[in-house]
């Protein structure tokens, strides 16, 4: 006969307590010790989702400076390419303002924290919001977007991007009024009316009054999101520290 073969060792009995939640902190050390590892991670992510909000702005100012170099030092270059860069600025405007309402809940969160946490202790005050652990435990069980899209666009322009559409409003007119500069150093086409630069503003069939026209509204809308009221912060309405 021949040898026989060791039985192999049964495997544990799955237990419904290997499926039972983590212990809660047992002692105030230990509350403090998740609640400084939970601060340090949701800084972690705050500055991942910032990082990524400054790089929408460099690809933004990286591509304006690009298409303004294409434009201004080609004198046969069409204004076209500049009514094409404020869509593109507006496309990064957008992709911005998303990203920045994911930003935010992360923020609120680092901030809820440090205003009625770390800054009472420090201070040796009492909390100004007693329940801001039952807020912070909502906020985890079910996050949501505290900020609009529109807040959200609102914000950026005034930081950044109603400078980036003014260089690309002030590019455009100066292309309209000297339709081929640089193109002969002793004597520029600068037009002589405003008609003139109206009329040369046309793209294709569509006339050069109709293509100011929508820019003049373009640029209205754009100037109502930046600084018609949004729903604010208290600490935005002073002034403090935002991004």
């Amino acid at each position: 006969m021949g040898d026989a073969v060791p039985s192999q060792p049964a495997a544990p009995a799955v237990t419904e307590a290997a499926f039972s939640s983590p212990p809660q902190p047992a002692s105030s050390s230990e509350y403090i010790t998740v609640l400084a590892h939970f601060h340090r991670a949701e800084i972690g992510r705050m500055a991942g989702w910032r990082d990524r909000i400054d790089r929408t702005s460099n690809w933004a100012i990286t591509g304006v400076g690009a298409m303004l170099s294409l434009s201004l030092s080609t004198p046969n270059s069409h204004h076209g390419m500049l009514l094409f860069t404020m869509l593109l600025v507006l496309l990064f405007l957008v992709i911005e303002a998303r990203r920045y309402r994911f930003f935010d809940v992360y923020r609120r969160r680092v901030r809820l924290i440090e205003r009625d946490y770390f800054a009472p202790l420090l201070l040796g005050e009492e909390p100004s919001e007693p329940d801001w652990a039952r807020r912070l435990g909502i906020s985890l069980r079910t996050p949501v977007l505290q900020v609009s899209l529109r807040t959200a666009m609102s914000r950026r322009l005034r930081r950044n991007y109603i400078w980036i559409f003014t260089m690309v409003l002030l590019a455009w007119i100066l292309k309209l009024a000297t339709p081929r500069l640089q193109d002969d150093a002793a004597a520029r086409n600068v037009v002589s009316s405003l008609r003139e630069a109206v009329d040369g503003a046309a793209l294709g069939f569509i006339p050069g009054w109709l293509v100011v026209a929508l820019v003049c509204c373009f640029y209205v809308w754009i100037i109502a999101i930046a600084y018609l009221p949004t729903e604010a912060e208290p600490e935005d309405r002073h002034g403090n520290a935002h991004v």
